[in-house]
């Protein structure tokens, strides 16, 4: 296990957001949805996640994530992928990361 400083953990813009709209990809490569995070005052970003295998587009519709949006975009396929969804994965599929109760979008991990 490599450490890491504190000031390194400092650097990962970590904050929640509200899923708003999902579509299916059917350009991926693997199953994948594109979806739409609002994250307040750092806007409304995409990504594109490999979750077709434990949910369906109306179970993660105004579910309430938590997402890195200070890494680079980076294309797959036809798609601009503006953050990144976190999750865990598992042997039945990826499990997204939620928060225990609701907070303001935009909210940093601390």
């Amino acid at each position: 296990m490599d450490l890491i400083e504190w000031k390194d953990f400092e650097k990962i813009l970590m904050v929640t957001g509200t899923i708003i709209k999902i579509e299916k990809f059917p350009e991926a490569r693997k199953p994948a949805y594109k979806i739409w995070v609002d994250f307040g005052h750092y806007g409304k970003l995409k990504t594109s996640a490999q979750l077709v295998k434990l949910y369906q587009p109306e179970d993660l519709i105004h579910k309430q994530i938590i997402g890195i949006i200070n890494f680079p975009e980076k294309q797959i396929g036809p798609f601009h992928s503006q953050f990144l969804l976190t999750g865990f994965e598992t042997e039945d599929g990826i499990v997204i990361t939620t928060v225990e109760r609701p907070v303001p979008n935009g909210t940093k991990i601390t």
